[in-house]
């Protein structure tokens, strides 16, 4: 693509994803809630007002709206924008970095998945089954449709996310919990082996420069615990990302 057309393609992303992220926000409100995705209509959840079209305008209708209900002026959840500016910035940098490919496809489905779990497991502790494990299939489906290596990579990489995660949580006794199991064997299936053993590096060095940071200025956060599902999606899309470079310069520094 020439340098114009990669900019127009670049903001149709960029669109696509704020677009695509208010769906996410539904996930994440009411996955968590055991509530239907089609149903009812999106409204207020404090006046239960229905929503119409230029109150869910991505980005700009919270803008427009300066964070407040049109009918009620209640606090929309900040939430509700940081998703979709995200998700919107993001999917323009995959457009640019991948450009129009069935990778671009495969990884904006991925990051979404990530995105969704990553959220849910901040505002609520929790990694839910009804996302990782049709998740796992789907993952398995794009991996033997790949070719032959990738659908032994992916089950290698299952295979010792879920080992290892398990390993933890039965030595930790409550520390690691079994949704972060099923998550590490999640993204085991996506990034395939080697590059899970980055994921999971990657996860760990990020969850514990978090964990110093808060237990040394909120003390709360040794009674309420941390949750490790966001340090595993951020992992999970960086590796997604760069998985293989940073796998080569490590291998490099080291020597192995």
């Amino acid at each position: 693509m020439d340098n114009l057309m990669e900019g127009i393609w670049i903001a149709v992303f960029v669109v696509l994803g704020m677009v695509v992220a208010s769906f996410l926000n539904v996930c994440i409100d009411r996955l968590p809630n055991n509530k239907s995705l089609l149903s009812p209509r999106s409204h207020c959840d404090s006046c239960h007002h229905r929503l119409t079209i230029r109150d869910l305008v991505p980005v700009f209708s919270y803008l427009w709206l300066r964070g407040h209900c049109r009918y009620c002026r209640s606090l929309i959840p900040r939430r509700l924008l940081w998703v979709e500016v995200g998700t919107g910035a993001l999917f323009g940098y995959l457009c640019w970095h991948y450009g129009l490919t069935i990778d671009l496809a495969i990884v904006s489905f991925y990051c979404c998945l990530f995105i969704v779990l990553m959220v849910i497991d901040l505002e609520h502790q929790l990694i839910l089954n009804k996302v990782t494990y049709p998740a796992m299939c789907v993952a398995l489906l794009i991996a033997v449709f790949s070719d032959e290596q990738g659908i032994i990579d992916a089950a290698i990489g299952g295979g010792i996310g879920l080992g290892l995660f398990l390993l933890i949580a039965l030595v930790s006794r409550g520390g690691m919990g079994w949704g972060d199991v099923k998550m590490a064997a999640l993204i085991g299936l996506v990034t395939g082996y080697p590059l899970i053993f980055v994921a999971i590096v990657l996860a760990i060095i990020l969850g514990g420069l978090v964990a110093i940071i808060l237990l040394l200025f909120k003390k709360k956060v040794r009674k309420e615990g941390i949750p490790f599902g966001p340090y595993l999606s951020l992992a999970a899309i960086a590796t997604l990302l760069y998985g293989t470079e940073m796998l080569d310069w490590c291998l490099r520094v080291f020597q192995v």
